[in-house]
């Protein structure tokens, strides 16, 4: 019985002990999950918005501009975004009556395309009388092989979304056309066989109308075009028309040493980069005319291992052929490709330099190319202090993408400016309409409040016509801004001050607000002496000008995204500033982010003599725009389209995109620079953005994230057509190549 009863009563313990570390456990597997929702991070508003699905609209669905309802932005989704409830989807509602059912939009025929044709009027009487003759340029020495041209379609796919930042028509780009891929990149490659010399993608699935684009041209056979030579030749052809070259040669002398002569006439040794000749030795002139255009090099910006592929040699026909060949030459393309090893001895013998430049480009662009090394750099510019930002060298192209333009700005005296462009940029925009027009609109810009309107980002929705936009930033400029948005905002509870008397008696909530000084003329750093003979002055003060100083004046620089400033802000590299004094705090610096760009001549040398005399560098994206900034050279930003993936409501995304000071990008730690640029996931231009990706290959035919591809168009309304847009980044794209990807083939 004794036992018995001992047994109950351990039992009875361990059955008591159990249940206390059950509960035990329990309690801490509670806390932990309890830790986990804590730390686990909450999307951010906008990836709680729904995807806008219109943009994958076909050709068989077609409407005029003036009549497309867009999908978005729309009215009705502008609530104020304090009162959003981002968990709740918006449900797009449209009258039966206005959307056709897929059996009928399949049944549509597809319209004609047309050729699109965005140049001058070369053949005009006027035009000759002001440039002279225009000569057409072929791609073969015979003159015989013709480029074909780009077709659009006239209207957009209904219901296609609108821009919801920039402008194509204040730009004068064309926004009542779309391109498909067979007429903006069938000229070059895309939809015929590898055997005629094509690309050998696109040849099945949705083609209807496809075949226009090689009516008036055939196809081109591209594996027997030399682009080197036909450049040349169409640059030399249509010489008469452009500023005279220099009297002699630039001569690199980090190549050609001079032996047995004098130092001082070095300028007798023939260039290793030789200048096309000069005019005189041109047997037969053209008319002239009574004006000069400007030279223009488009710099390619690659290395010496970039894996190009078949859409790459593509992207690169384009640029080439609609820039220099269709314009008679008024842009050159360059390629500056990096040497990523400094082991290779590239500058010991011309027979190493010719072979790495050969193996470094596809054999149809050879002869094109410059090659350079970060250790070159180091040579050119000596003396830079080491900084090790982010543990990477200042001489470094991360840190210094825009040395190697420099020098080679300052080895090219032929050009007045110069484009930065880079691998992973595609456009549906035909090239020479897109930098022609973007060129001319900066042009005609003035310099009054210009800086402060490159800071924001322009949307037309929140911001109505360009003259409210502009007046809007003069407001904001000279009074602050006053909005809950806003962290400067005298409404901004967070941003009351109890040591300021004004505050006590101030309404509720409220504080002043307090304005910016306008930028007028060059700003120079506080304590550094940067001042160039060369560098402008304003010709009046701010306040007697009537918004005419830089009317009509080129600008030295062209960006895409807001100038903004990173004082303030969480971009990680607003400190990279080397070489100034920094006692009583950095110099005065804007930033562009990607550094696609144009640079006058002017700006690169200004640049070029800042690093290799004054010993100033700053992060690349930062470079160019400060050197601007401090020598009061014109810098524009350009309003370009650009688009959202998400049904972002626009008022909560005017604020987010122009959260910083005062109502502009930068200035402040809610700027969207920083630990804010997530934002830029779902738009179309930023350097991590997705939404580029999902467009282009979707719109070349194929199937991404699952969605999109053959069957998808053949069974819906054809093909996308998109309307010029500038998109970035676009990586590898592996076309299928006649039944392969091309990342497969060999």
């Amino acid at each position: 019985m004794r036992y018995l009863c001992l047994g109950v009563a351990v039992t009875l313990l361990i059955f008591i002990f159990s249940l206390v570390r059950m509960s035990y456990v329990a309690e801490q597997e509670v806390q932990e999950a309890i830790e986990q929702e804590k730390i686990k991070p909450r999307p951010a508003p906008w990836e709680e918005f729904p995807f806008l699905q219109r943009y994958y609209g076909g050709i068989r669905s077609l409407v005029p501009v003036a009549s497309n309802v867009p999908e978005y932005p729309r009215k009705e989704d502008e609530v104020e975004w304090e009162k959003l409830n981002i968990t709740e989807e918006a449900v797009e509602d449209l009258p039966a009556e206005e959307a056709p059912t897929g059996k009928e939009r399949r049944k549509r025929a597809i319209p004609s395309s047309k050729r699109f044709d965005p140049y001058p009027s070369y053949s005009s009487p006027e035009y000759i009388a002001k440039y002279g003759d225009k000569v057409d340029c072929y791609l073969d020495a015979d003159n015989t092989i013709e480029i074909p041209r780009v077709r659009i379609y006239e209207g957009i796919p209904r219901e296609f979304p609108d821009m919801v930042m920039g402008s194509a028509k204040l730009l004068g780009l064309r926004d009542d056309i779309c391109y498909d891929r067979f007429g903006r990149l069938g000229p070059y490659g895309l939809g015929y066989s590898i055997n005629r010399g094509g690309s050998g993608a696109q040849q099945e699935g949705e083609r209807e109308g496809a075949d226009l684009v090689w009516q008036e041209a055939p196809e081109v056979d591209w594996r027997t075009v030399q682009w080197a030579d036909a450049q040349q030749r169409c640059v030399l052809a249509n010489n008469h028309r452009f500023k005279e070259l220099p009297e002699k040669p630039r001569i690199d002398t980090f190549r050609v040493m001079p032996v047995g002569t004098v130092y001082n006439k070095r300028d007798e040794v023939a260039d290793v980069e030789a200048m096309p000749p000069k005019p005189s030795d041109v047997p037969k002139k053209p008319k002239s005319g009574s004006e000069r255009l400007p030279r223009t090099a488009v710099v390619i910006r690659t290395w010496w291992d970039y894996p190009y592929t078949p859409e790459d040699k593509i992207y690169l026909r384009s640029l080439i052929s609609e820039l220099n060949m269709l314009s008679g030459g008024e842009y050159v393309v360059h390629f500056l490709v990096q040497v990523k090893s400094n082991d290779v001895p590239i500058f010991s013998d011309d027979e190493t330099y010719e072979r790495v430049l050969r193996d470094s480009l596809p054999e149809e662009f050879r002869g094109m190319g410059t090659l350079w090394t970060e250790k070159q750099m180091e040579l050119m510019y000596g003396g830079l202090e080491e900084t090790n930002m982010r543990g990477l060298p200042v001489h470094g192209v991360y840190r210094s993408t825009f040395m190697p333009m420099q020098y080679f700005a300052y080895q090219h005296p032929e050009y007045d400016f110069f484009w930065n462009w880079e691998m992973d940029i595609r456009t549906t925009h035909h090239w020479y309409h897109f930098f022609d027009s973007v060129t001319k609109w900066a042009k005609q810009q003035p310099r009054k409040l210009l800086w402060e309107r490159n800071s924001r980002f322009y949307v037309p929705s929140e911001h109505g016509e360009w003259e409210d936009f502009n007046q809007m930033v003069r407001i904001q400029t000279e009074h602050g801004t006053n909005s809950v948005a806003n962290l400067w905002s005298s409404l901004n509870h967070a941003n009351k001050d109890p040591n300021d008397p004004s505050s006590k008696h101030s309404p509720a909530g409220a504080m002043k607000q307090q304005g910016d000084k306008p930028i007028w003329g060059p700003e120079r750093p506080l304590d550094d002496d940067v001042a160039m003979e060369t560098d402008p002055t304003p010709p009046t003060s701010f306040d007697k000008d009537k918004y005419t100083w830089g009317v009509g004046e080129d600008a030295d620089l062209i960006v895409f995204n807001p100038l903004f400033d990173p004082d303030g802000t969480t971009w990680l590299l607003t400190d990279d500033t080397t070489g100034y004094n920094i006692t009583r705090g950095r110099p005065p610096r804007r930033t562009a982010i990607i550094t696609a760009s144009r640079l006058s001549r002017r700006l690169l040398l200004t640049m070029h003599k800042e690093t290799a005399l004054k010993k100033h560098t700053m992060f690349s994206e930062m470079w160019p725009a400060s050197c601007a900034l401090q020598h009061g050279l014109k810098a524009v930003y350009v309003p370009h389209p650009e688009y959202v993936d998400r049904k972002w409501p626009t008022n909560y995304l005017a604020s987010v995109f122009n959260g910083g000071r005062n109502g502009a990008t930068g200035g402040a730690r809610t700027s969207v620079f920083g630990e804010r640029e997530h934002n830029f996931r779902g738009t179309t231009w930023y350097y991590n953005a997705g939404f580029p990706e999902v467009l282009w290959h979707r719109w070349l035919g194929m199937k991404f994230h699952n969605d999109g591809g053959e069957q998808f168009e053949l069974a819906g309304e054809g093909r996308m057509c998109l309307p010029g847009m500038l998109l970035h980044p676009v990586k590898r794209v592996d076309l299928v190549q006649e039944g392969r990807r091309a990342d497969q083939a060999g």
